[in-house]
């Protein structure tokens, strides 16, 4: 068994006996991660009588040649596609894709194309003459437990054996699967386990866990192929699929021999790579945590999954950045503001700093920070103060304090800041707050909160993105884990006692948290649905 790493998953086991059962149910099939079990079906007397180089064409000929089958016709030959767009079901008798598979065979050894009598077999496209690279025989039942009556390779269930690893399984279908040119399924998953075997020839399989979703670009949930990715990835488009560069990093291929078989679990994305005239059989059953869940919680694990992947979405948003992304404050920022409070005149305010900084030093506990929280102090006054002269708002500055209808306008006003949601690498206030430990920015908030509750309200109304304001809530997370009640209680009270409106400022922080959750949901819509939406709805 080889179970040697090289990539985020472990790599696929390759058995070269196959388990019991019981070993398979709690070693393979519980993990949901593929496998690969040599010589499967060897022993299946289809092996040798259905071998297209061993007269296995007259045999399936003679088996089945009277039985209506339903073929894919491609307009994308050689790569079949599950959307429905491109491709057709054409029905033909058995025999006539048979004999198209012979003279494949007899053209290929000729070294010629396929003459018009072969051509004939199959019915056209449209203005488009049939060739055997076109057609593939792809899912067929030899055995389905909900449509028993439409079962017509049943004949050749005989010539199989249900592997003893499925000892015990409910089977939902077992399909025949057969091409005469070089064929390939468009990367799709299933919402059944799979065990893919291979009678004749050969097939690669390529497969992705359902974690990569994102890097294959999943057709929306509500279309026809929504189990399909909607990018191919041999030459994507990176400038519209960027992340699809990623997607050889989550992939593993596996190479299945006649006899051979590969377990595909439920949601693992597949693509599927078959020779000239190969011939497979796959048994699908539904897996134990689907067929144990009742449909009246289906609703709850929808929105406890949703939940988990939005909050995997919104880490990956915070994450921190290099340093040499962000382009850090001046070192020449005037170094008075930290010793300065908000009381100077506020026609001359840096002439009130300089002449206060002295006494000011001396009577508030500023010089008592860590060199740290001193540092990103002095960096956060002095941003809101470049801030505010930009926007020629320096009323905020002065010790003259806002009253409650100069915040609510802003809150209107912000929705532009709030609609361009800035990253990490880019906002230097989350920078500065993702870049502080918790108990400093705690120590550096209640310096702001009573020297210059000004600045740290301009701050918070002003300047909180909705990503500075998911990572000052994380941070207020880690200050409760660290602090006793009595202590998180005074932080929060001297906080919020710095605003003139305490529920306005709560409420502009977790608008902004929300609006940086919905922008991570969004995210999570469209990589695991292919579902692209621009704003909330409201409630009716």
């Amino acid at each position: 068994m080889n179970m040697s790493t090289g990539c985020e998953f472990p790599t696929i086991q390759t058995f070269e006996r196959a388990p019991s059962a019981a070993d398979f149910e709690s070693g393979v099939e519980l993990t949901n991660f593929p496998a690969v079990f040599r010589g499967c079906a060897s022993d299946w007397e289809a092996c040798s009588k259905w071998n297209p180089f061993s007269n296995g064409l007259d045999y399936l000929e003679e088996r089945a040649g009277s039985v209506e089958v339903e073929a894919m016709l491609s307009r994308t030959a050689p790569i079949f596609n599950g959307d429905i767009r491109s491709h057709e079901r054409v029905s033909m008798p058995f025999s006539d894709f048979i004999r198209l598979c012979k003279q494949h065979m007899i053209s290929k050894e000729k070294g010629s194309g396929v003459d018009a009598k072969s051509a004939s077999l199959t019915p056209p496209l449209p203005q488009d003459p049939t060739t055997p690279g076109q057609i593939y025989l792809a899912q067929f039942p030899i055995l389905n437990d909900e449509k028993e009556e439409k079962v017509q390779l049943k004949i050749l269930r005989q010539d199989l054996q249900t592997p003893s690893l499925l000892g015990g399984k409910s089977l939902s279908s077992i399909n025949f699967w057969m091409n005469s040119a070089q064929a390939r399924s468009s990367t799709h998953y299933d919402p059944h386990h799979n065990l893919l075997c291979v009678v004749s020839g050969c097939k690669k399989v390529v497969l992705w866990p359902p974690s990569a979703s994102p890097s294959l670009y999943p057709m929306p949930i509500y279309g026809e192929a929504s189990n399909h990715s909607s990018v191919g990835l041999d030459n994507p488009n990176l400038s519209d699929y960027p992340r699809a560069e990623l997607s050889l990093q989550f992939s593993q291929e596996v190479t299945l021999n006649a006899g051979d078989a590969v377990f595909i679990p439920e949601g693992w994305f597949h693509q599927v790579d078959s020779d000239e005239l190969t011939i497979a059989v796959n048994f699908w059953w539904q897996s134990n945590i689907m067929s144990n869940m009742p449909e009246h919680m289906d609703s709850y694990y929808l929105r406890r999954i949703t939940r988990r992947l939005i909050d995997r979405e919104m880490s990956l948003l915070v994450s921190k950045p290099s340093s040499t992304l962000l382009k850090q404050p001046s070192e020449h920022l005037d170094q008075c503001k930290i010793g300065q409070t908000e009381g100077g005149d506020g026609n001359s305010s840096n002439q009130s700093i300089e002449k206060g900084i002295s006494t000011l030093r001396e009577k508030t506990p500023l010089h008592d920070l860590d060199p740290s929280a001193s540092h990103a102090l002095h960096d956060l006054i002095s941003l809101v103060h470049d801030h505010v002269n930009a926007v020629g708002t320096s009323r905020e500055l002065q010790h003259t304090s806002p009253s409650s209808s100069d915040i609510a306008p802003e809150r209107d006003s912000s929705k532009i800041l709030v609609n361009a949601l800035s990253s990490l690498e880019d906002d230097r206030v989350a920078h500065m707050l993702w870049n502080l430990e918790a108990s400093k920015l705690r120590d550096v908030l209640l310096a702001m909160a009573r020297y210059f509750p000004r600045t740290l309200e301009a701050l918070i109304i002003h300047m909180l993105s909705p990503v500075a304001a998911e990572v000052l809530t994380q941070k207020f997370d880690e200050i409760d884990q660290q602090s006793g009640e009595e202590d998180r209680s005074q932080f929060y009270q001297e906080f919020y006692g710095a605003f003139d409106d305490e529920s306005a400022a709560m409420d502009i922080i977790l608008t902004r948290k929300e609006t940086f959750a919905f922008q991570a949901f969004k995210n999570v819509l469209d990589k695991y649905l292919g579902v692209h939406i621009t704003s909330p709805t409201t409630n009716l």
